[in-house]
């Protein structure tokens, strides 16, 4: 591991792990981590009433996945590295070290690497998302299909190394769904434009 891949990650890491979403409510009087899932994305702070707060926190945390991989290029100029500071960025954001590691789901972090390592990856992505939101109503499925497509897009459009990072962070998706998962497998995850029952 060279040191260029080092500080990627750490900064990859330390940059990803800013969470956007507690920064913006809290002012407003609401502590995400007492609200609905009490993860810190732009899902949970869409529970709050807030859609101006949840559109930016997702762009924010967009930015930040698309930002750490921005640095990493310009710095170094290595392609691993931006992958590395890509993937670091979306672990900060899942377990943050400043919130004894409980985080997002890193969907929005991971669609900002995607599109800024690999833009016709994201666009892939993105439009996989929208057309299983379309048909099953269930945006946690639309994520977990998106993103587990995204290493097969990037297998055609991109590198080996952007294949491998991605299907890295398809598992670490799929891994903090696992609730998602649970209720989908038993008919009782909440679909887009209704509300959650209780």
């Amino acid at each position: 591991m060279t040191l260029d891949v080092v500080l990627a990650l750490i900064g990859g890491y330390l940059l990803g792990s800013v969470p956007f979403g507690l920064v913006l409510t809290k002012p407003f009087g609401f502590d995400l981590r007492a609200i609905g899932s009490g993860n810190i994305g732009a899902t949970n702070v869409l529970r709050t009433g807030r859609k101006d707060l949840a559109l930016a926190t997702l762009l924010l945390d967009s930015g930040k996945g698309a930002i750490a991989v921005a640095i990493a290029w310009a710095l170094t100029g290595d392609v691993v590295a931006m992958l590395v500071a890509g993937v670091a960025a979306v672990v900060g954001h899942n377990f943050p070290v400043w919130l004894g590691f409980k985080g997002g789901k890193g969907v929005a972090t991971t669609l900002g690497v995607l599109l800024a390592t690999a833009w016709p990856v994201g666009l892939a992505a993105c439009a996989t998302w929208a057309a299983v939101a379309a048909a099953f109503r269930y945006s946690s499925l639309a994520a977990l299909v998106a993103l587990a497509a995204a290493p097969v897009y990037a297998w055609l459009w991109a590198t080996p190394a952007h294949t491998v990072a991605f299907a890295v962070l398809a598992v670490l998706a799929w891994v903090r769904h696992h609730e998602n998962i649970r209720r989908l497998l038993k008919g009782e995850e909440s679909r887009i434009g209704k509300k959650k029952a209780g």
